[in-house]
């Protein structure tokens, strides 16, 4: 039995992992953590458990834990709470997974070093943990060299408090290295001479592809990736349409993050891909 502790528990993210770790047989929830509920029991606020709901206490930190007893922290919080949640995990020898976003480039560098040995700890750190959002950029991966032309639109619900997103940046991230590797050579330059009202043509970023934010009630997560070339054009589109769709993502790094070798990006390797 993995036992499994859940960090930012009672937000979106962190209750729906909560019912989806409450359901396996071979996994156990065996702590959580979220400052704002802490002392509460978790089944007075995380709906939808088993016995688990009575025996787990809410707690406020992760200080307040006993790292013996935990095989594999999962972390949907907020950067600042993730990068103390991630360095704790690495130092106390908890397999880390993490979906939170807003994590810079030096974060990850740093958590690089602090994961694998000499710390008996690894983790996976992933900006999408759905399967066909991984696929999507793949395929993005896949086309962006044969196209003139990228811009690329990210929808999500409206309490999502960083823009563009994750999943949009590292879409980019991986369009670019495509190209580069297989040298496209420069984009078409954008044609716009004023923009009528500041951002209207989104953040663009060096290479030329342009991100665009959407925050709406009513969405979950969703993205589309736009390819223009002469006479043609391409779209792919990805819809998470409810938090469940991360949860295979999610249960998969649990299940193999103990396999791996330090920190891994994305859950890519552990598809196949």
């Amino acid at each position: 039995m993995m036992r499994v502790a859940v960090f930012g528990a009672a937000g979106r993210m962190g209750a729906t992992v909560c019912r989806a770790l409450d359901a396996e047989a071979d996994l156990e929830l065996v702590a959580a953590v979220d400052p704002g509920a802490a002392g509460s029991d978790l089944g007075s606020v995380v709906s939808g458990l088993g016995e688990v709901a009575g025996r787990v206490r809410i707690r406020g930190g992760v200080e307040e834990l006993d790292p013996a007893g935990i095989d594999v922290a999962v972390d949907f919080t907020a950067a600042d709470a993730a990068r103390r949640n991630l360095s704790w995990c690495a130092e106390n020898g908890v397999h880390a997974v993490c979906g939170t976003t807003g994590l810079e480039a030096a974060d990850v560098a740093r958590l690089s070093s602090e994961f694998g040995p000499p710390s008996a700890a690894n983790a996976v750190l992933a900006a999408n943990f759905s399967l066909g959002a991984v696929l999507m950029m793949r395929c993005a991966e896949i086309c962006a060299p044969f196209f003139s032309g990228i811009e690329v639109v990210e929808l999500h619900h409206e309490l999502k408090r960083d823009a563009p997103s994750g999943t949009a940046i590292a879409t980019s991230e991986r369009m670019e290295r495509a190209r580069d590797e297989r040298g496209s050579g420069a984009l078409a330059p954008d044609p716009t001479e004023r923009e009528v009202l500041e951002g209207a043509r989104g953040a663009a970023r060096l290479s030329g592809i342009h991100l665009h934010s959407i925050r709406l009630p009513g969405l979950v997560a969703h993205q589309e990736v736009l390819f223009g070339g002469p006479g043609e054009t391409l779209t792919l589109r990805h819809d998470s349409t409810d938090r469940t769709s991360f949860m295979p993502g999610v249960l998969l790094a649990v299940r193999r993050v103990g396999d791996l070798d330090g920190l891994v990006a994305g859950i890519e390797p552990l598809l196949g891909l």
